[in-house]
């Protein structure tokens, strides 16, 4: 692909080849009056390339991508990269991110607000800034997440497979497990696809908590699909990638007590026993089971639980 050197415009500045930017994507006052900043980070080389948009925060208490954000960003062969340019995003919901919850204050959640509206909810108008500001001006993304309250996922990239240049990249990035995920409606992932642009998506870890397994998968992956572009040089070789098909919860049967048996990114047979609910009396305990054989990808560490909730989140690679 052949790419062309141009400068790049948000909220008003421009930013030429070989320039270096930190530029607000816009500001947006709370009741107080207090006006709250989302930084954008620009590095650009003289050499034409593809744009890279590396983001992160979507939700305020998804710490390890934020981690992963900025220790790219605090790195000297990302603030100038060979060629192509990167904007990074380290705190997309900067104001979540103050009160450390997943939410807006208004309870929405950001990552369903997409593609936004000049004049909505907060939410609404920070999503319409990012579809407006930065998505028409990049090749490609990736967006890292974390998993919810007390769900711990294994590194993993989020794809959707019949899309040839999603999974393309993704394995480019080469993280331990490739997830097939289709789209949901009004995420960053789906509306930046309307407009032509990949977005992979990367979990890894628990909320409010670092998993630096996850945050040093997520930098290793970011460099070696920045060094297949000749943005950056390094030396970190590709993972053994698995490609996980189809994923399903084992889910609780009963209430009580859960233990699991295996450890995350463990690998499972069908029948296998992955875990065990006990009620809290000593009168009864239930196995839990491998629905097909395939790997952990994620296991809820809540170890009280209710009838029906979600435990362990298996992939298979049939």
């Amino acid at each position: 692909m052949a790419y062309v050197s141009k400068n790049i415009h948000i909220n008003g500045m421009e930013i030429k080849p070989g320039a270096t930017a930190i530029v607000s994507l816009n500001w947006y006052q709370l009741p107080t009056k207090t006006v709250i900043e989302i930084p954008v980070f620009v590095f650009r080389s003289e050499k034409p390339g593809p744009t890279l948009l590396i983001c992160a925060g979507m939700h305020g208490d998804e710490i390890n991508g934020i981690e992963i954000v900025r220790k790219l960003v605090k790195r000297e062969d990302i603030r100038k990269p060979l060629c192509g340019s990167i904007i990074a995003i380290p705190i997309i919901n900067t104001i979540s991110f103050l009160y450390g919850s997943r939410e807006l204050p208004d309870g929405r959640d950001l990552n369903r607000c997409f593609p936004g509206t000049k004049s909505g909810s907060l939410g609404s108008r920070i999503a319409y800034d990012l579809m407006n500001e930065v998505i028409p001006q990049i090749d490609f993304g990736i967006d890292f997440h974390t998993g919810g309250a007390k769900i711990s996922n294994y590194p993993q990239l989020r794809c959707v497979f019949n899309n040839e240049t999603n999974l393309d990249l993704g394995k480019k990035f080469s993280p331990p497990l490739i997830v097939n995920s289709p789209f949901r409606d009004n995420t960053l992932r789906k509306e930046a696809s309307r407009k032509g642009k990949s977005i992979l998506v990367f979990e890894g870890g628990e909320s409010s908590r670092f998993d630096y397994l996850s945050i040093n998968e997520g930098v290793s992956g970011c460099l070696r699909l920045m060094k297949h572009f000749s943005m950056v040089e390094t030396s970190i070789p590709n993972n053994p990638t698995v490609i996980l098909n189809k994923t399903s919860w084992v889910r609780a049967k009963s209430s009580g007590l859960f233990h699991s048996a295996k450890t995350n990114g463990a690998h499972v047979r069908k029948g296998e026993i992955v875990g065990m609910i006990s009620d809290p009396y000593g009168d009864h305990e239930e196995k839990l089971v491998a629905p097909f054989d395939g790997y952990i990808v994620g296991i809820n560490n809540q170890p009280v639980i209710n009838q029906g909730d979600a435990l362990m989140h298996i992939g298979s690679d049939e």
